[in-house]
């Protein structure tokens, strides 16, 4: 059965990846993201290939803006059956007592607050409804900090402490709660940490083979379309040579 699926940071990474991919299931597709100009050659692709894509340019920092943007959504894409909490970023790999106060708040405000603000007003809906699914994309980050990691590890943290809680809130209805842990992904999310330092966002990939936006987005579909009465909680996805957030073997 098609859904309607709303992806938040669609543009790139994961967040494409997701957009493909349930576009490939034969959904139809609400993409967020801050760039006007990249969500519109998405929008120009997937429905190039038959797929419904309705594109709203804002920025999940900004509650308003998202308020407005939500609450505006034309009646027949009111029904949000899958929310995909997918931006996020993470800035710096500094010691906690020498990190960018800048690049925390960003951090924050972005992988937590706004999670909650998307999450706030799509959720209602579906509780109304007695029907939804909240796919959070967390970070194996968030199960132990690594060295540098401290503030974007504290924030995927709270992304998968906020999911169990979700979760518990929801579960006298049908609506189900997924929490994705990615480890090492290829995507633009370590030139972004580098503020565009694309030799040193290269030498994190060198020597294994990582996980692709496409990868991660699979699971994603997965669980989406899990039976009734499956919720995939929360699932762990790492390269071969990858056993934990730190601990990576590079041949």
């Amino acid at each position: 059965m098609k859904k309607t699926v709303l992806i938040t940071g669609a543009t790139s990474g994961i967040g494409l990846g997701c957009a493909r991919k349930f576009a490939d299931n034969g959904d139809r597709l609400i993409l967020t993201g801050r760039n006007q100009s990249k969500l519109e050659n998405i929008r120009q692709e997937l429905e190039a290939k038959g797929t419904e894509v309705l594109i709203l340019a804002f920025d999940v920092r900004d509650r308003q803006t998202a308020m407005v943007a939500i609450e505006g959504l034309p009646a027949e894409w009111s029904q949000i059956d899958v929310l995909v909490n997918n931006a996020g970023l993470a800035l710096g790999l500094e010691p906690e007592y020498e990190g960018n106060l800048d690049e925390w708040e960003t951090m924050v405000d972005t992988n937590i607050k706004g999670l909650l603000t998307m999450t706030r007003l799509v959720v209602p809906q579906m509780v109304a409804r007695n029907s939804g699914h909240i796919i959070n994309i967390g970070s194996v980050a968030g199960d132990a900090a690594y060295a540098g990691g401290n503030v974007y590890c504290a924030t995927k943290a709270a992304v998968k402490t906020l999911s169990d809680g979700l979760r518990i809130d929801v579960a006298n209805t049908a609506i189900r709660v997924t929490n994705l842990k990615p480890g090492l992904v290829e995507t633009n999310f370590s030139n972004v940490r580098f503020h565009g330092d694309t030799e040193r966002a290269a030498k994190l990939y060198q020597g294994i083979a990582p996980l692709t936006g496409d990868d991660i987005a699979d699971v994603a579909v997965y669980a989406a379309n899990a039976p009734a009465h499956v919720q995939i909680a929360e699932v762990l996805i790492l390269a071969t040579h990858q056993a934990s957030g730190s601990v990576i073997v590079r041949k």
